[in-house]
């Protein structure tokens, strides 16, 4: 059975994500958050880490989780119930986890953007969406009407978007920021795109995307992240030998 390196994988990913010089949300902590004995077998990949993704890896006897959503977001103490359980899962079952927020969105190949930008067939991509000293999301342009990129975006991600009809039907201009961007639309149009893709946003920005003249699709904060972490755990396996599976979890919004 192959087997590689826990310090060889978390020291290629961070180098490879440049996990140490992109700046992320407050809280977030992007890397390593458990180790495990130190040997990998089997990668999993899923968008968040829960007890019950920790659990789905467990089942596939997988001992490195790749998550996009980590487990620190905010204080986690103390260590008592669920999160007692969670930990004991852990560091029984010898389950590692690896996570990569902003880091993972923006990579120019792995990450959420780009890869969702190529399954839905756009090229010549470049910056946009500067939040957090970077350009976080991509954008194009093209020549594709309302209804075909609603079709493209289901296609892509598996589920029906939500569409803002706030623009003209032809769009020419398309921004791409994956996950939960939908309350700067603002933002969005002052950066010069007339179609914002995103995975979910505010009740209010239906009405705030009539007034921007902006066509807004929500393609689902989960549906829209799938993409990074199956990259991602797609390299490592190739690199290192090592089977990995994907684990497909949603949370519908």
């Amino acid at each position: 059975m192959p087997t590689a390196r826990l310090s060889d994988i978390v020291r290629h990913c961070d180098k490879l994500l440049r996990t140490a010089e992109v700046n992320d949300w407050d809280r977030a902590h992007n890397g390593l958050q458990v180790e495990n004995d130190g040997r990998i077998t089997r990668i999993a990949a899923a968008v968040d880490a829960s007890p019950a993704t920790v659990k789905l890896a467990i089942a596939a006897k997988a001992d490195l989780l790749i998550v996009h959503h980590g487990l620190f977001w905010s204080d986690t103490v103390p260590w008592t119930g669920k999160r007692r359980e969670l930990q004991r899962l852990l560091i029984e079952n010898n389950l590692a986890i690896y996570s990569s927020h902003l880091p993972l969105d923006l990579h120019p190949k792995l990450g959420n953007n780009a890869q969702l930008a190529a399954a839905l067939g756009f090229k010549k991509l470049r910056p946009f969406f500067f939040e957090k000293g970077a350009h976080i999301g991509l954008r194009t342009e093209a020549k594709v009407s309302r209804g075909e990129l609603e079709k493209r975006l289901a296609q892509a991600t598996g589920v029906a978007p939500k569409l803002l009809p706030g623009g003209a039907g032809e769009c020419r201009r398309i921004g791409i920021v994956t996950g939960g961007a939908g309350a700067e639309l603002k933002k969005a149009a002052a950066e010069g795109v007339d179609t914002f893709i995103t995975g979910e946003g505010p009740h209010w920005t239906f009405a705030l995307a009539e007034e921007l003249g902006l066509n807004v699709l929500y393609g689902g904060h989960y549906a829209t992240e799938t993409f990074g972490v199956k990259a991602l755990a797609a390299h490592l396996g190739q690199k290192y030998r090592l089977p990995w599976g994907f684990l497909d979890y949603p949370t519908g919004l």
